[in-house]
């Protein structure tokens, strides 16, 4: 989890310096809007519009911009509300056109801050800097919580109750990941916009922690997961004379309670760090459960 937050940040301050140097040549025609009148105050009606449309951030998702299309769309009836200007208005989306990839569910806290910047009129130049700085925290809380934690926890349960025979195991997986994630959704665009660059300090402050807890939960969920989801074990036995001794039950479960299933699981997961793609993982492990039981070793 710590590599993929470094990984981000890594790009993100590529980024940055990418768009410094595009910046000389860039269309955007100034730094500063024209119209500098402020008596535009976006409602709760905007902000929540905002993040209903922030669900289709990757709908346009593509290599040269990632989600550019998507933010924009995001934003675009704010922008248009804050900048009576056309000059203005065309600069802006301009700008927001420019690349960007942050996580998909905690995307509103920075568009929300956007926005408060946007209807603060500060220089185009700035507004692009806290969007290039927020990528990666956001990107590696995002992860932490949503896929390492939310996810297991929500999925485990869902999945104990489908395996008792109850019908609501799918629903309450999709209730209790939905009502956190939408939760989250709403009410970090409200935060953003009314904490405005007053959360950037804090933001930074609390990003690690914020992100090394989260994975320390997910890691303790994802453990447990294994444990109780993951099914090996082998038939085989060691005769040694007249002993015969049961190689799960009086040697493997002896030395570690579900060692099997835990080596199976390190090494799909150094698979997967081996650039092993998911399909390849679901067949391999289907051949090894086929093999290993027509040979009577699984």
């Amino acid at each position: 989890m710590e590599f993929n937050n470094d990984h981000q940040q890594k790009m993100a301050e590529k980024e940055a310096k990418r768009m410094q140097q595009a910046l000389a040549t860039s269309k955007v025609s100034t730094d500063t809007y024209i119209d500098q009148n402020q008596d535009v105050t976006l409602t709760k009606v905007d902000i929540n519009r905002m993040a209903l449309r922030s669900l289709a951030l990757q709908a346009s998702f593509n290599y040269e911009r990632m989600q550019a299309g998507g933010w924009l769309y995001t934003i675009l009836p704010a922008l248009r509300k804050i900048h009576k200007n056309a000059d203005d208005l065309k600069n802006a989306m301009h700008m927001h056109m420019e690349f960007i990839n942050v996580h998909p569910f905690d995307v509103t806290f920075l568009s929300g801050l956007v926005l408060a910047m946007e209807e603060g009129k500060e220089n185009i130049s700035t507004i692009r800097s806290v969007k290039v700085a927020l990528m990666g925290p956001l990107g590696g809380i995002g992860d932490a919580l949503f896929w390492l934690t939310l996810l297991p926890i929500c999925a485990g349960l869902g999945a104990s109750l489908a395996l008792d025979g109850s019908f609501l195991g799918p629903i309450i997986f999709l209730l209790m990941f939905n009502l956190v994630h939408f939760g989250l959704r709403f009410g970090l665009a409200h935060y953003g916009y009314h904490a405005g660059t007053n959360a950037l300090p804090l933001l930074k402050t609390h990003t690690k922690r914020i992100s090394h807890a989260a994975s320390i939960v997910g890691m303790t969920v994802i453990g447990a997961l294994v444990a109780s989801y993951v099914h090996l074990s082998t038939p085989l036995e060691i005769n040694a004379g007249k002993a015969h001794i049961a190689l799960q039950a009086d040697v493997l479960d002896k030395l570690m309670p579900n060692l099997l299933p835990l080596g199976f699981t390190l090494s799909v997961f150094y698979l997967m760090k081996r650039n092993f793609s998911p399909v390849k993982l679901i067949g391999l492990t289907v051949v090894i459960g086929i093999l290993g039981k027509l040979v009577g070793c699984l």
